[in-house]
């Protein structure tokens, strides 16, 4: 037997989330179907090193970090994600859904936002308890698989005819957590265009030299980085299998379409002073020994000698290349392990409210659109806001179905 139902949402992460909120009513009957065992499995695992909810910044500045993911297009918008004004779901719209949780919140000194306890659990409950209060029914273990809306469930395989639909099942990055991209030949096959999919904020292979393995797990800090127009002062780690951490994913995305990282070692010194430094005779020091007096940082020189050969003969040479020293890789490390991704569903097979133009009715939000942006509070905020956007047009439409 189909089950009607008035809105269906796929997918329970925090883009599926919002949508169900937006989608809730008196009397309106929404189902939030789950593949996994649990909801917002990448959401929770976001929060284990602390939740970043958003970045505390201008709306005008925050929108400038987003970017297609397929790269030269854009969003039908400039704003980004909402096509008026007054529907931006931008900082401090974050804030104040969070504290209308019950949640703290406080402002860390790059701006990022994050919960007092920094995890994400006590949300995650406080908004599922809030849902389910709602009236929204959450069904975990029910995985599409396409023919419509049909579901592989616990009970065996089970059909829904909703009347509006949001699709919020994620990209391809980390599937064990849900986000498998299974999804993609399904839409492909209505007419749905979508951009092939890529790692974003992701790290780095690197072929070490064994002289490298003493530095494994260690931080580099105090570092500027550099490549086309994106800039880092993040830290970032010395990994087995490469480079990776905040300052890498920042300007990771130029660094995946073929522009050349580089990293300054000593960002707040200019190449003068700097040179002056290199100046100091090295005498019976051995050359290790003499850049680490020079830099005062085991870990730059060993990236210095890592990286830098051939090496300079003369101290204006050290510091150039100490300021722009190359960063050297294999590649991007696997989607699989990505925070995030590029690319999705395409900005001409969308309206402007995100429904599908070749399925009526059908709206999509979060990684499945073709975007991409930086860590640190803007793939969390986009997802919700267009999570919530999607379901209000959604609601929109079903109010429309009604009248007519």
């Amino acid at each position: 037997m189909i089950e009607a139902v008035d809105a269906l949402v796929i997918g329970a992460g925090p883009a599926g989330l919002m949508a169900a909120e937006a989608l809730a009513a008196p009397g309106r009957r929404v189902v939030v179907a789950e593949a996994m065992p649990t909801p917002a499995r990448k959401f929770l695992m976001a929060g284990k090193s602390g939740l970043n909810l958003t970045k505390d910044e201008p709306f005008e500045a925050f929108v400038q970090r987003f970017r297609c993911g397929s790269g030269g297009c854009l969003p039908p918008h400039p704003r980004g994600y909402f096509p008026t004004e007054d529907e931006a779901f931008g900082p401090e719209e974050v804030m104040a859904w969070a504290r209308g949780l019950g949640i703290e919140l406080f402002t860390g000194s790059t701006g990022r936002v994050f919960p007092v306890g920094m995890k994400a659990s006590p949300l995650l409950r406080a908004w599922l308890a809030r849902l389910d209060a709602a009236g929204v029914e959450l069904r975990t273990r029910w995985r599409w698989i396409g023919g419509g809306f049909r579901f592989q469930t616990p009970e065996g395989v089970a059909e829904i005819a909703p009347r509006v639909t949001v699709l919020a099942l994620g990209g391809a990055s980390w599937p064990r957590l849900g986000s498998d991209a299974a999804w993609v030949p399904w839409l492909q096959a209505t007419g749905v265009g979508v951009a092939p999919f890529r790692p974003a904020n992701m790290g780095f292979r690197v072929d070490w030299s064994p002289q490298m393995a003493r530095h494994f797990g260690v931080a580099v800090k105090g570092t500027a980085l550099r490549a086309g127009d994106l800039a880092s002062r993040g830290e970032w780690v010395i990994g087995r299998a490469g480079i990776e951490g905040g300052g890498i994913y920042e300007i990771s995305a130029a660094m995946r379409d073929g522009a050349e990282g580089r990293v300054d070692l000593a960002p707040d010194l200019d190449h003068p002073t700097l040179a002056a430094r290199f100046a100091r005779p090295k005498g019976r020091l051995s050359l290790g020994n003499w850049l680490r007096r020079v830099l005062d940082d085991p870990v730059k020189v060993a990236l210095l000698l890592e990286w830098g050969k051939p090496l300079p003969a003369d101290a204006a040479g050290w510091a150039a290349l100490a300021k722009a020293l190359p960063l050297r890789h294999a590649g991007a490390m696997g989607i699989g392990t990505a925070i995030s991704t590029a690319g999705g569903v395409t900005w001409d097979s969308l309206t402007r409210n995100r429904e599908l133009r070749a399925l009526p009715g059908v709206f999509v939000a979060g990684e499945m659109l073709d975007w991409e942006a930086p860590t640190g509070g803007y793939l969390l905020t986009a997802c919700l806001g267009s999570g919530l956007h999607a379901g209000r047009a959604a609601a929109r439409r079903l109010v429309a179905l009604d009248v007519g």
